[in-house]
């Protein structure tokens, strides 16, 4: 296939058939579907949050038990849980883990690479990203704005030339709006190592979002999920893309609630912003897990509007793929047929 020509380094570092990843999502990427995404040939990224310690170590455990392939397991910097999450990898030594939520420091990738891990870290400029490889980062995210859950304000197109066109020497990973074999071929062509999709496999028979939350999505247009704005600069808020609904109207109410509350010092700005990452993984909970689709929150990325059927893992990890190379092949024939012209 032509496709495994430029699958190969992504392939190499992952460890796995098929560079795919599946995004780790709070309460959605749990352990039977990053078993799911591992068995069918991917790759999937068990959802650290704010899960506790001994839970957290729990799943990884579960997970190990439902797949022998290669996952990760994505820690959020940002995470009141962070420093126990940290220590517990000691134990526990996975294959892989991703930082999330904001950019580690030098010694917290020392301290995880001494578990035996390879690191991936997200980055969302070419400083970043030479930053996070100086730091002993293995592989590079790139995630654009048009991605589910929290956010950077770039989009993947200006990445790509960013970031992507500029780092050579790790493998560099992209997400942000994928759904499509054809769009990963092209990805593919211009450098990326692979893919990264989460809202996608949110529609599939082995992820456990309550039947409501699915529902919500195959009815979504892309311009439903939108990402919620920062108010003030007094309280900096990560970006959140999410399907609109009373969730995110209520978003707005806390920002200002909170906001009132740090101008007559009842709470610090440290505190606040704990308050706004209680606030998220409470409502997604509620949708997720509960079926809360008025007011829980429905994180979901500008590709849920290309999205409509829910299928097995493995049928769209292959749909993935089979997209792909028919791409291939019909680039390959009008590379032919320009040049013979």
């Amino acid at each position: 296939m032509i496709i495994d020509n430029f699958l190969e380094k992504g392939r190499d570092f992952l460890g796995v058939k098929y560079p795919i990843i599946c995004g780790a999502m709070t309460w959605v990427s749990e352990p039977q579907l990053v078993a799911a995404v591992s068995n069918a040939g991917g790759f999937a990224c068990l959802a650290g949050g704010n899960t506790p310690v001994d839970i957290l170590e729990k799943q990884i455990l579960e997970t190990s038990n439902l797949t022998d392939k290669p996952f990760g397991i994505n820690l959020i910097t940002i995470s009141p849980s962070y420093t126990d999450h940290l220590k517990m990898i000691k134990r526990v030594k996975p294959a892989f883990i991703i930082f999330a939520g904001s950019f580690p420091k030098r010694k917290e990738i020392e301290r995880a690479k001494e578990s035996g891990a390879k690191i991936i870290c997200f980055a969302s400029t070419l400083s970043i990203a030479k930053r996070m490889i100086k730091y002993g980062s293995d592989a590079i995210v790139l995630e654009g704005m048009e991605a589910g859950g929290h956010i950077g304000h770039v989009s993947l197109t200006v990445l790509l030339q960013q970031v992507l066109f500029h780092t050579k020497n790790v493998p560099v990973f992209v997400a942000g709006g994928i759904s499509t074999g054809k769009m990963m071929a092209h990805l593919l062509m211009m450098g990326a190592s692979g893919v990264q999709l989460g809202t996608r496999f949110v529609l599939s028979d082995e992820c456990i979002a309550h039947e409501n939350f699915k529902r919500i999505f195959q009815k979504a247009n892309a311009r439903d999920a939108i990402s919620t704005p920062q108010f003030d600069s007094r309280l900096p808020v990560v970006a959140v893309r999410a399907l609109r609904n009373k969730g995110t109207d209520n978003f707005g109410q806390l920002q200002l609630k909170l906001l009132k509350q740090m101008a007559k010092n009842k709470i610090s700005r440290e505190e606040a912003q704990l308050e706004v990452e209680k606030y998220w993984m409470g409502a997604l909970r509620n949708a997720v897990v509960d079926g809360d689709v008025v007011s829980g929150s429905l994180m979901a990325g500008q590709s849920v509007g290309l999205l409509k059927e829910i299928m097995p893992v493995k049928e769209i990890i292959n749909e993935l793929i089979n997209d792909a190379e028919a791409e291939f092949i019909q680039l390959k024939k009008s590379l032919i047929s320009a040049s013979s012209q």
